[in-house]
């Protein structure tokens, strides 16, 4: 049994597709099929049930598969422990980010830690929140920057801080003009008026969604974006209003600016994590990455 043959199994087991598993691991689809071939000749079982339109697990195939995902787990162990015995504080880390969140936290973060750990490279890989945990959970990324609550399991993490949620209306909106009163809105007062949200499948949709639903009423969807700046510019231009996580909220921006308010208590907030594989090695790099995020964010919330 070698240990690409492991590799093999385990993309085709993620994938439930030869051409596609193929394509990932960059070699030919006959050869990836001669090589399970061979590995469930010598093992003396059925690994998959191949049929014309699927491929699935026998279950065999499970338990080898769960067998074989801490086989090379053990074998990254050992790389990233031998590297980190022969280069301390040298190697990669791949980091993932939600778009959004990381385009407005990675600029503080990124030049703080270059300047510690110059001969560090840091990868970054942006996704939904949702795809980011498929990617941290197979490991696929080291580390990612993620907000609670983490729908997989197998996921641990390291709180980074709490960030508010604030409100962003029209400039003109009657809300609006309830800021240099200092009176807070609470999210109730919100029942009838038009939201504008990110699509599904970000993890701050499914956020604003349930702290309306916890509010009593259900949002009302007039337009939806893949992109927070538009979805803020919207709000800027009149549409609707929305939910801002804050460190986004007080960033520069265009000619489109809506006003942002706190909410009433209790504030709103998400918390802030960096997630990983739980049992994965984290080498030294990875650690100081998220000392790095810590003390940056931290810094941020203190302005």
């Amino acid at each position: 049994m070698e240990l690409r043959q492991l590799q093999y199994t385990l993309q085709i087991a993620a994938e439930r597709n030869f051409s596609r598993a193929a394509e990932k691991l960059h070699i030919a689809q006959p050869s990836l099929s001669q090589q399970l071939s061979k590995l469930e000749k010598e093992l003396g079982v059925l690994l998959f049930q191949r049929n014309t339109s699927s491929v699935e697990l026998t279950y065999a195939g499970e338990k080898f598969v769960e067998q074989a995902q801490g086989i090379i787990d053990a074998v990254e162990l050992l790389r990233q422990e031998m590297s980190d015995i022969s280069q301390l504080r040298t190697g990669r880390v791949m980091v993932g980010s939600m778009p959004i969140t990381g385009a407005h936290l990675l600029p503080h973060v990124l030049p703080v830690f270059k300047s510690k750990y110059a001969e560090v490279e840091i990868t970054l890989l942006e996704d939904s929140s949702m795809n980011l945990e498929k990617l941290t959970a197979s490991g696929q990324t080291d580390l990612s920057l993620l907000s609670l609550p983490l729908e997989i399991p197998t996921l641990a993490y390291e709180v980074l801080g709490e960030e508010r949620i604030d409100l962003a209306v029209p400039p003109g909106h009657l809300l609006a003009g309830r800021e240099p009163q200092g009176i807070r809105t609470s999210l109730s007062e919100l029942k009838d008026e038009p939201f504008i949200v990110l699509k599904e499948g970000q993890g701050f949709r499914k956020m604003t969604v349930e702290l309306c639903r916890e509010a009593g009423f259900e949002p009302r969807i007039v337009f939806e974006s893949n992109n927070m700046e538009t979805v803020q510019s919207l709000v800027a231009a009149g549409m609707g209003v929305t939910l801002v996580p804050h460190f986004i909220a007080r960033a520069a921006r265009s000619e489109f600016v809506p006003v942002y308010l706190p909410l009433a208590e209790p504030v709103p907030s998400r918390t802030l994590v960096i997630a990983y594989r739980r049992g994965r090695y984290l080498s030294r790099a990875a650690e100081a990455f998220i000392e790095t995020f810590k003390e940056t964010v931290a810094g941020l919330t203190d302005n």
